[in-house]
């Protein structure tokens, strides 16, 4: 029910999503009413079920608001269901701060985190490095910083990445840059046998994939993440107008648009889309609230691999056996 356009993107794209994997099945939470249109006589109906919820978190909702007050909302239902072990993830485009109250409520971090994150893969020069944390915690201690680290680094062994390179995103790559925050979370990171910690990263390097995994408040992360994504999209729909100005622009444009295409599948942010609410027990996955058809089913399919890769035993495992020797 949550995002931009509710059952009306998030069904199309789940049914798309199931016909592409058939060891998959998925119960949608909501207004049935709205529902089971949606779905009308589809083909994959033996692998979908229905959770009435008559309300909704809405967008405006204050977390501790949803968490007190919302119990027979579809979120909360949704939630409850991987925490009673009957689903594995829960996707959702909804209230971020209303997820992550109510996931950490009803899913509890892992052993050692006083508070999850966002996290995501954003992609760089030389492949892609993780983001965190992109909105769950606005203001965060140096310590919450070093377990922002911590999870970031597990995340990225899980994905294959033996000695992940950390960094602290910064106002300047210099020791002597950031506030007294950044400056005691780097003393921290540089202390801790966990970490391989390689310093602060500038706004500019966001991209260059110089370092595995990127660690940041949230504040500075959401902003980061979205001035990176409406550049993407605003630099490609530039272009498109300038070469849609008369024939000789059209004609290069033809020509240079194999070459877009090419640059825009690489780097399209619903290709990216899906944040992992890392450091509870269960996987949840938080989708872009304007996230299109496809940027949904990218979401779901990002539920589908870390279920598959049983991302939060593995984080724990990882937590509690640091491979980095400083």
């Amino acid at each position: 029910m949550g995002g931009d356009f509710g059952p009306h993107l998030c069904i199309p794209a789940a049914l798309k999503f199931l016909a592409a994997q058939s060891d998959v099945s998925i119960t949608l939470v909501g207004k049935r009413a709205l529902m089971e249109p949606l779905v009308g006589d589809s083909k994959l109906l033996d692998r979908i079920s229905f959770v009435h919820a008559e309300d909704v978190v809405e967008m405006s909702d204050k977390p501790g608001l949803a968490l007190r007050h919302k119990r027979g909302a579809s979120m909360w239902q949704a939630l409850k269901l991987v925490a009673d072990g009957h689903c594995d993830a829960c996707v959702s485009g909804g209230n971020t701060g209303a997820l992550m109250a109510i996931g950490r409520h009803l899913l509890k971090t892992v052993e050692g985190i006083s508070r999850p994150a966002i996290c995501k893969s954003i992609p760089t020069a030389s492949g892609k490095s993780f983001l965190l944390d992109l909105g769950a915690t606005l203001e965060c201690s140096p310590e919450q910083l070093l377990q922002f680290a911590l999870m970031g680094s597990a995340l990225s062994q899980v994905d294959g990445v033996r000695f992940p390179r950390v960094s602290l995103l910064n106002v300047g790559a210099e020791n002597s840059k950031g506030s007294s925050n950044v400056q005691l979370a780097a003393a921290l990171l540089e202390g801790h046998k966990g970490i391989n910690f390689s310093g602060f990263v500038e706004g500019s390097d966001l991209f260059a994939g110089h370092v595995d995994v990127i660690v940041c408040d949230g504040f500075i992360g959401n902003v980061a993440l979205k001035v990176g994504e409406g550049t993407a999209s605003f630099i490609l729909g530039s272009l498109r107008q300038e070469f849609a100005k008369g024939f000789a622009r059209s004609f290069v444009g033809v020509l240079v648009s194999f070459a877009l295409k090419g640059w825009w599948e690489r780097f399209n942010p619903q290709k990216y889309n899906g944040a992992a609410l890392v450091g509870l027990k269960k996987v949840v996955v938080k989708s872009h609230g304007g996230a299109d058809e496809f940027g949904f089913q990218q979401a779901l399919h990002d539920a589908y691999l870390q279920v598959r890769a049983n991302i939060p035993k593995n984080l724990e495992a990882c937590l509690l056996t640091p491979v980095c020797e400083g």
